[in-house]
């Protein structure tokens, strides 16, 4: 594991734990690197709770509960699926956070439109937040692909870990104090002004 990586998993898990955040990992072309990154740093078990490999599509299906009709149509390395595994280790394991990985690191696996270093990423959080991710990393070699997932993964992980970036105030061009509103005091019912007939 290079330096620049065991860093960005180190200050993954100093924020998770002072923010008392868990995570679990679902990985597939990975095959389980995200979460040994992880558990390599010492202290890594205050934060993360499981990792899923789940590798073939009955594992996914078995364990991460990835509907079989979500594979049949938009395949094991799509969009859909990747949501759908970071979903499922979000409420199998009832961690906070979570990130699933689903790729093609070749050599061999491509289809057409679904080149060799092709990778979806998914993200999700407790809070309902979701992010996904596309990546088309060529045919840089099988090592080379899995070690820039990690690190893609990682990145969505402290994304989520900072929590939800505040809305900011659109404040207006002129910020003017309302005026006052003096009321005048309502007269009695029972005495009335008597106007003066001709």
């Amino acid at each position: 594991m290079s330096s620049d990586i065991r860093a960005l998993a180190r200050s993954l898990l100093d924020l998770c734990r002072s923010r008392k955040l868990t995570l679990a990992t679902a990985e597939s072309c990975t095959g389980g690197l995200v979460a040994a990154t992880l558990t390599e740093v010492p202290g890594s078990s205050e934060v993360v709770d499981r990792g899923f490999v789940t590798y073939s599509n009955d594992a996914k299906r078995a364990m991460l509960g990835v509907k079989a009709s979500m594979l049949a149509n938009f395949g094991a390395v799509s969009k859909e699926t990747a949501i759908e595994m970071a979903v499922g280790a979000l409420e199998k394991a009832g961690v906070d956070l979570s990130v699933s990985i689903t790729g093609i690191a070749g050599p061999g696996g491509a289809t057409p439109g679904k080149p060799v270093g092709l990778v979806h990423f998914a993200a999700a959080a407790r809070d309902g937040r979701i992010i996904h991710r596309e990546h088309r990393f060529g045919a840089i070699g099988r090592s080379a692909v899995r070690q820039r997932s990690v690190v893609e993964a990682l990145k969505m992980l402290l994304e989520l870990a900072r929590g939800p970036k505040p809305v900011k105030r659109v404040r207006k061009a002129v910020d003017r104090p309302r005026p006052r509103v003096v009321r005048t005091p309502r007269r009695n019912a029972g005495t009335r002004r008597r106007t003066s007939r001709p």
